[in-house]
């Protein structure tokens, strides 16, 4: 028996991995994040005699749905939405099946900031530009930790992609004008690669005018950085000029 942590991706059921599909396929109980994900989903649970919605879960009743699959060698796919490791809150359920002597297993998946990446048909690391990207969040209930504080993070100016912060949108803007241009491009991406989503392209210098009205105030990823300007940089990989192991100079 074992627990499967599978990312779902970011909301277009398609962009799942196919090993996730097939794992899906072949359990027996799934728990998934309802709230975050597509139920169709929840269509590939051909063989799942339950399942299970964990926006009304404890971990204590996680735990018991665990241990009652173990007793029955019936394994659980526990689906999370995007990838898992990235605010995921797999670490928790991890150490209950360690203490249950269940053994686990990640199947990442597409995470939002990927797909929002792809809405914009947009590299997000850049030659001479750019090649850090710096996924954080602003403190919420989660306290994020002294070191972490965004005025630090956005000294050099990174690729910056903020989850979970657009309620603080005018805050951010002030913070980030301590480092980045105010002409600096800046994405608001809303439900990326859902029926609903929603791309808001502006400057640090304009955006919360353009934000007015929209009424977003959740699922919408943060991205900053001069590589949005898409400035035409291009890579040395394909120059004529440029060798690697695959092909070799004449």
């Amino acid at each position: 028996m074992r627990v499967y942590f599978i990312g779902a991706g970011p909301g277009d059921p398609k962009l799942i991995t196919i090993k996730g599909k097939e794992t899906i396929e072949k359990a027996g109980i799934i728990i998934y994040a309802g709230s975050l994900v597509s139920e169709e989903i929840l269509r590939y649970g051909i063989n799942a005699g339950e399942i299970h919605n964990s926006a009304g879960l404890n971990l204590e009743e996680m735990k018991e749905i665990f241990r009652s699959a173990k007793e029955r060698d019936i394994n659980v796919a526990r689906i999370h939405s995007g990838d898992p490791s990235i605010y995921g809150a797999i670490n928790e359920q991890a150490g209950i099946l360690d203490k249950l002597g269940i053994a686990y297993e990640v199947i990442p998946g597409v995470s939002s900031f990927q797909a929002a990446a792809a809405g914009l048909c947009q590299e997000l690391t850049l030659p001479r530009v750019c090649q850090t990207i710096t996924l954080t969040r602003m403190e919420g209930r989660t306290p994020m930790p002294e070191k972490e504080d965004l005025r630090e993070i956005v000294k050099t100016r990174p690729t910056l992609v903020l989850f979970l912060s657009i309620s603080k949108l005018k805050e951010i803007v002030e913070i980030l004008k301590t480092s980045y241009h105010p002409s600096t491009p800046i994405v608001i991406a809303y439900k990326v690669s859902l029926p609903g989503e929603r791309i808001i392209r502006g400057t640090l210098e304009d955006i919360l005018g353009r934000m007015e009205g929209t009424g977003i105030k959740k699922t919408a990823l943060i991205l900053v950085g001069e590589v949005l300007s898409k400035g035409g940089v291009t890579s040395l990989l394909y120059d004529k000029g440029f060798t690697h192991m695959h092909r070799r100079g004449k």
